[in-house]
């Protein structure tokens, strides 16, 4: 065979085709992974090349600097203290290849629906956007396991000293009775602590249990088959405390005969350090309350509070040092109130304040505090926002005028005794014109919670809140004057319109002027704000092109600060016992049928147009993203490039596909 210079060029045939191979040309470098998302100063990124002894660079800067992030020779990225996307790139021998890293500054999703606004909005978000949350860059990384299903959404916390390291985490708690913290990042799954509430350590006594379905409620299987930890608990980042609320029993009687069944039932209040799961500040707390009223339940003059009765359906929220925690009932068996009680979040022994909604409201329906698992609102002032379901309205004189069924509250923090309780005083109420009849008729304002705008800097009022409940009445409210009740219209408020047609349970999202409502049957629907009139553009600015079954959708945004907004949402119509989607099956029996139970969906939409869906987890072959069964009620989590979605048996996490 004849030889070949080495500088000469090679030829050789493929077919009929002639293909001249240059001796210079080299493999292009790749680089692994090729997204990677981080947060600002501590979380490391390490990258890989193709080919060995690569220079790596950020930025086009060999080394990276303090600007931009270093890197090591070895490919360990270590970001800066502010946030964006940078460039990674190795270098070997003329060729080269790149990757991507966003960083974020989020500071934490601590509370429900991100912040005590309640907008749902995450706007340092730099690594999810139309670009990369496709089938082919985005997806299911991996799933933790839990023993009870998670009604409570997953919080997340960058930057925590815990298990000899610095690592993101989630909290996750379950209506087992159980608070988990795993790694918000590392897959497969990594734990760091479990607890389970009902032990000694952590104020449990012998034989206790989460409280079974049918010991509570008219049996309609609301939530199904233990009620423990339902409300979203809040995390305190500065002392690292996650505050949870448990619910239990123990000696049952008559036990799965509804509202048959008796024993002792307890919520406690719990303060968990994030890095071992101990209890602090003096936790836990058995919650108990009364306050004077002849209102359902009471006896010689006052209504306590009874845990059989009672539900912390909402988050917990934190201000001013203060953790407030509110109830609602079981499937609206009475007798039961709404109930907002107030604890010292250094000393959860000291109870700070109690209001109770309808100390004398009787006949069932007593205006519990609902919001389809909100929480609670808190201005800037801490104040603190609420709004309640069906249930006597009777502020008008004569006396007693303090109940307040199917009404928006404000109530300011003072010092001393109110018709309503202790410490916690109305300051402001709006009660639609007819409330009588949304109570006659189970259409509870309260089914949504309240949602704050940012102040305002238009000729109108500064300071506005919006509700939308289960008659589907878009209504926006000035803060400072809320209008009280009109028993002719609304015509006081600032605006009310009709929103979704069948009504929403839950909390829309508010990201820069838009509004996103997801009501039962429906799509989601956004609604413009225009910040020069202060007024709602009535009409539909875009819609899904999917619809939503009972309880319809809860929607977050992601976003970069004002761009690359994304609507995240997950259907959870097939949410199990109770599920009135499924045509021609009874879902309210035991054992369950299969056709009443299935997966939850995460879907992600424009922001500015909700007709294009970027994705959803049913696209991807082989089920590559399949989420677990459905829980009604759970907002997605989106933080640092990644989205996390409770469900009955899991917590599923989506995020950047590396390569």
């Amino acid at each position: 065979m004849r030889s070949v210079s080495r500088f000469s060029s090679l030829f050789f045939t493929v077919g009929c085709v002639m293909i001249w191979a240059s001796p210079w040309a080299r493999a292009a470098v790749t680089v692994s992974p090729a997204r990677g998302a981080v947060v600002i100063s501590t979380q490391t990124q390490q990258f890989t090349a193709s080919a060995s002894g690569a220079t790596w660079s950020v930025d086009n800067v060999v080394g990276g600097n303090s600007t931009v992030g270093t890197i090591t020779a070895t490919g360990l990225y270590t970001p800066p203290a502010k946030a964006g996307a940078h460039a990674i790139t190795a270098s070997s021998g003329g060729s080269s290849g790149s990757a991507t890293v966003y960083v974020t500054d989020l500071k934490g999703v601590l509370t429900y629906h991100n912040d005590n606004a309640r907008d749902g909005i995450n706007t340092r978000e730099f690594a999810l956007s139309n670009s990369t949350v496709t089938t082919l860059t985005f997806g299911k990384l991996f799933s933790c396991a839990v023993d009870g299903t998670v009604y409570a959404q997953p919080l997340w916390m960058k930057s925590v000293g815990i298990a000899g390291g610095t690592h993101n985490v989630i909290v996750v708690a379950t209506q087992h009775d159980s608070v988990y913290v795993f790694d918000a990042d590392a897959h497969p799954c990594v734990t760091y602590w479990y607890v389970n509430l009902l032990d000694t350590l952590h104020g449990g006594t012998p034989g206790e249990a989460p409280v079974t379905w049918n010991d509570v409620g008219y049996c309609y299987g609301d939530i199904y088959p233990e009620v423990g930890v339902t409300g979203t608990p809040v995390i305190d980042a500065n002392t690292k405390t996650i505050y949870v609320v448990s619910a239990s029993e123990s000696n049952p009687k008559n036990s799965g005969s509804c509202i048959g069944a008796s024993g002792n039932f307890f919520h406690r209040l719990h303060a968990l350090d994030v890095a071992t799961g101990s209890e602090k500040y003096n936790a836990p707390v058995t919650i108990a309350a009364s306050v004077p009223g002849t209102g359902d339940g009471s006896v010689n003059g006052m209504v306590k509070f009874d845990s059989q009765h009672h539900h912390n359906r909402s988050g917990l929220a934190e201000a001013g040092g203060k953790i407030y925690v509110a109830f609602a009932a079981h499937e609206d068996a009475s007798p039961y109130h709404g109930w907002l009680i107030a604890y010292r979040a250094a000393n959860v022994q000291q109870q700070m304040g109690v209001f109770n909604t309808t100390p004398n409201g009787i006949n069932g329906a007593d205006g519990g505090i609902w919001a389809g698992g909100s929480a609670p609102a808190i201005d800037a002032g801490g104040d603190v926002y609420i709004s309640t379901g069906n249930g006597v309205f009777d502020e008008l004189p004569p006396p007693p005028n303090d109940d307040y069924g199917d009404s928006v509250l404000r109530l300011h923090y003072l010092t001393g005794s109110t018709l309503n309780g202790l410490n916690l005083s109305i300051s402001g109420y709006f009660t639609p014109y007819d409330q009588l009849s949304l109570s006659q008729t189970d259409s509870d304002l309260g089914s949504g919670g309240v949602v704050l705008f940012p102040n305002q800097k238009g000729s109108g009022p500064t300071s506005l809140l919006t509700e939308v409940g289960k008659e589907g009445v878009v209504y926006l409210i000035d803060r400072n004057n809320m209008g009280q009740y009109n028993s002719a219209n609304n015509s006081q408020i600032v605006q009310s319109f009709k929103g979704p047609p069948y009504g929403l349970w839950g909390v829309p999202a508010l990201w820069h002027n838009n509004l996103y409502v997801g009501g039962q049957y429906d799509a989601i629907r956004q609604f413009t704000f225009n910040p020069t009139t202060e007024l709602f553009n009535t009409s539909v600015t875009s819609q899904t092109s999917s619809s939503f079954g009972f309880p319809g959708a809860i929607p977050s945004v992601s976003s970069q600060s004002a761009s690359h907004g994304i609507v995240w949402a997950i259907d959870s119509s097939l949410y199990g016992f109770a599920n009135p989607n499924v045509a021609g099956v009874n879902c309210s029996v035991v054992p369950l049928p299969a056709a009443c139970t299935g997966h939850a969906i995460l879907h992600a939409y424009n922001a500015n147009n909700l007709a294009q869906e970027y994705w959803n987890s049913t696209q991807a072959a082989n089920n590559r993203d399949r989420a677990g069964n459905a829980v009604k009620f759970v907002p997605p989590t989106i933080a640092n490039g990644k989205v996390y979605v409770g469900t009955r048996t899991e917590v599923d996490v989506y995020g950047l596909l590396g390569n």
